[in-house]
């Protein structure tokens, strides 16, 4: 497209087969009454993607790099070694939007050398200036839907629930709520829960917790100092306009946080070290931050 821009379009497709799976099963018939484990290599996985892209090689101090994924990851299994916890039934009944699924992306990338205004004192003052930014949005990741109770009899980790609620015809599945974060809901009316020991018909992963956007900024100027020897100085700018963003809503119907975020996105994603997750120092979904730097360059 020119001299100095490029557009890419390009298709991605990938399929993931003999998956580990493990299903637990409490009393699967009348001579086994007790519980049963099934590990084997029967889930699957497939992901398809639309991925553009559009970059702007420097012309007159300015670069840009802009992506979009459009994409859809389903599967019945989103991790190596994941504890199923079903009825007695097939394992396609978990198929679904993966866990870590996100529909859309974009993300940007603009670098510009900012020209100095005139000669002498004032190219002294203003040159060798540089800004930087970055932005990045995304639309929200699934949340599977579950009762909360473990009417299978399981013996489960932390009493995780995995029975699924059943689907209440023509009810909004979120609300308005203005003393909430985001300002919505999910609606517990619109779920029921099953009759004993059986799973209700919504499926895994169904719904959407909350997306993510975020701008950041760069500042920075440079000094030369030596031939080989140069010192930058910046200023680091992380969501500049604070936009709030929030980490998935509670799952569980017994909670009474239920269908609420309760953390912010840069939180619910962990504390980083041994605790596991990622730094909230380092990743989106933080509050407005700033940090200013030296750094030799040689």
């Amino acid at each position: 497209m020119g001299k100095a821009d490029v557009v890419t379009l390009t298709y991605v497709g990938a399929g993931a087969r003999k998956l580990m799976r493990q299903d637990l099963y409490r009393a699967p018939n009348s001579t086994f009454t007790g519980e049963f484990d099934l590990m084997r290599n029967g889930a699957s996985a497939n992901y398809n993607a639309l991925q553009a892209q559009s970059r702007r090689r420097f012309t007159h101090g300015l670069h840009t790099l802009l992506s979009y994924t459009w994409s859809h990851s389903i599967d019945n299994v989103s991790s190596d070694a994941y504890y199923a916890n079903v009825p007695p039934g097939t394992a396609s009944s978990d198929r679904g939007s993966s866990t870590f699924d996100i529909r859309h992306t974009f993300s940007g990338a603009v670098s510009y050398d900012i020209p100095a205004p005139g000669p002498g004192i004032w190219k002294s003052i203003f040159g060798s200036w540089s800004a930087d930014s970055i932005i990045y949005a995304r639309t929200a990741p699934p949340v599977n839907i579950v009762t909360g109770q473990n009417t299978f009899g399981l013996y489960l980790s932390g009493g995780t629930s995995v029975q699924r609620p059943n689907l209440v015809p023509s009810t909004p599945l979120w609300i308005s709520d203005s003393n909430v974060a985001a300002g919505k809901r999910i609606n517990k009316a619109a779920f029921t829960v099953p009759t004993g020991a059986a799973q209700g018909n919504l499926g895994r992963n169904v719904l959407s917790g909350f997306g993510a956007t975020e701008v950041d900024l760069t500042l920075r100027r440079q000094f030369k100092l030596r031939e080989r020897l140069s010192l930058q100085a910046r200023a680091d700018l992380f969501n500049i306009f604070n936009h709030p963003n929030f980490g998935p809503p509670t799952n569980y119907m017994t909670s009474p946080l239920f269908g609420q975020a309760t953390q912010m996105l840069g939180a619910s994603l962990g504390a980083g070290g041994q605790t596991g997750g990622l730094n909230p120092l380092y990743q989106i979904g933080g509050p407005r931050s700033a940090q200013l730097a030296l750094k030799l360059l040689f």
